[in-house]
């Protein structure tokens, strides 16, 4: 089995099951702050009409992203490897890690070359895309917000079922993408 799949059972010390949590938590809290901030502007157009053509337009991209950013992005690529690194950080804490183990959790610091590119490449990108989106009148902005809204809520549930499997016993068999030197 390469090293990449190695079944681990994370630590089940309550002191350990705290840290995962706080690295969960915090990712959870920072996507549920975007969620109730973009609800408000999802949910307008549907209450000041909108045309046939925008009314494709707001499910069709809402379906999109519910496969595209919830189920792809989230639950096939994201969820695994931050639940891995939250059990990770709980397993070996440095106090650095442990008081910034949401930020550990998404892969923003102690990984790889390519999980740092990769993290905060999404990070940028995520954040030039709301500044381009905020520009957007409406119905056309809530119409991106409704499939991000979706995605994000997605994204939420597989995350917090993924860790809970975790906690009951499922073992990690994604990597943690730590630095090589790190312990695995």
């Amino acid at each position: 089995m390469p090293s990449e799949m190695v079944r681990l059972f994370p630590p089940r010390t309550p002191a350990a099951v705290m840290i995962a949590v706080w690295g969960i938590a915090g990712v959870v809290a920072l996507i549920v702050s975007a969620i109730v901030r973009l609800s408000p502007l999802a949910i307008e157009p549907l209450t000041t009409g909108m045309t046939p053509l925008q009314w494709a337009l707001y499910i069709g991209w809402s379906l999109f992203n519910l496969y595209a950013e919830g189920y792809k992005g989230f639950q096939k690529a994201f969820v695994p490897r931050a639940v891995a690194r939250s059990f990770y950080v709980a397993r070996y804490p440095r106090p650095l890690h442990v008081v910034l183990a949401p930020l550990f959790t998404m892969g923003l610091f102690f990984a790889t070359r390519k999980r740092l590119i990769l993290s905060w490449g999404l990070v940028i990108g995520v954040t030039a895309l709301v500044t381009l989106v905020r520009g957007l009148a409406q119905p056309w902005r809530g119409i991106v917000d409704a499939g991000v809204v979706l995605g994000l809520s997605y994204g939420t549930v597989a995350l917090l079922v993924a860790f809970v499997a975790v906690l009951r016993g499922r073992p990690l068999t994604v990597s943690a993408q730590v630095p090589a030197d790190a312990p695995q």
